[in-house]
């Protein structure tokens, strides 16, 4: 394959897969580094999908796994796993270098769908933390506010709302008269705007819910009165908060440091090494392959689940009511 390249400088930061040759003409280059970069991120690809995919299957067949919160898990979870069948494979075509040297329209595709999934798995969490709010803070109308239809208006509005927030970058995004020396955060492509409404607004709502949920649960835990039972209760849903604010913490962990890099963009108008913001993309989709590690390391029902599922054994009979310890 060769792409020819119309411009007086090329650049120096060229994918491990490609090479540029004297006269200006990108050609495909199967190096060692090169094996190694598919062979990484493929890895992470099949882990992300099958990850994902233990979790959808749990939720969606046993039925004790059929709650408010668990419909949540399960809306990110599909988010995830189309990170890894779709995201996955289109990075390691069109990396943010060489997306460079092909047709605007690719970039925008791969961009677009990157930036639906990420903005889905913000807001489910958002979501995520609303439902944890009501479940710690106001036990008693849990149950009334958070029940299965209310949680189905949710996942559509996050969906629906990605959908809309990734097509429209692509008609949005003004088109480049050439080449610049970054994809992904180009000032110009990706607007200030579209970032603190599709990141930084939706973190911060979920930082602040969160602490409340801290306070409450704190001081929950230092007045428990009630039967054994009641405490329990109480402790269950503690502990599936802390899992799933380890959850977001994860994804802030992975996506931060990437959505911080318009910042010195902006502010000095230097442009971060091509091979520093690669790093950073791949960390962030590393973080749709980690979230079924923590769901099977806290829960002690996903892990039976997943074991079940692993095994064949749910196609051995009918285990949809099984009781899951």
């Amino acid at each position: 394959m060769e792409i020819n390249i119309n411009r007086t400088n090329a650049f120096t930061e060229i994918h491990p897969c490609y090479k540029i040759d004297a006269s200006y003409v990108l050609t495909s280059n199967p190096s060692a580094i090169c094996v190694m970069f598919h062979v990484f991120l493929g890895s992470l690809s099949v882990v992300t999908v099958c990850g994902n995919l233990l979790v959808i299957i749990s939720i969606a067949y046993f039925k004790q796994l059929h709650t408010p919160t668990n419909g949540l898990i399960l809306s990110l979870a599909v988010a995830d796993l189309l990170v890894g069948v779709l995201v996955f494979p289109l990075t390691m075509q069109f990396s943010i270098t060489t997306c460079l040297y092909y047709d605007d329209l690719f970039c925008k595709i791969r961009d677009s769908i990157d930036m639906t999934l990420c903005t889905s798995s913000i807001l489910n969490l958002c979501c995520i933390s609303v439902d944890r709010y009501y479940a710690v803070c106001q036990p008693l109308t849990y149950r009334t506010k958070m029940n299965n239809n209310v949680v189905v208006i949710m996942i559509i509005v996050c969906w629906e709302t990605s959908a809309t927030i990734g097509t429209g970058y692509i008609f949005l995004s003004q088109k480049e008269a050439e080449c610049d020396t970054a994809c992904l955060i180009d000032t110009d492509v990706i607007p200030t705007l579209g970032l603190i409404f599709s990141f930084y607004l939706p973190v911060i709502i979920m930082l602040c819910i969160y602490l409340k949920i801290f306070f409450v649960a704190q001081r929950q835990a230092r007045s428990i009165q009630s039967t054994k039972s009641g405490a329990t209760v109480s402790k269950m849903e503690r502990k599936a908060t802390k899992t799933l604010a380890i959850v977001m913490g994860l994804f802030l962990l992975c996506w931060l440091p990437y959505f911080l890099c318009p910042i010195p963009v902006t502010v000095s108008r230097v442009n971060l090494p091509n091979a520093l913001i690669e790093i950073l993309m791949w960390l962030t989709l590393a973080n749709s392959m980690l979230n079924p590690f923590v769901y099977a390391f806290f829960y002690s029902w996903f892990r039976s689940a997943f074991q079940m599922i692993i095994s064949g054994k749910i196609i051995q009979g009918d285990f949809t009511n099984s009781k899951l310890p």
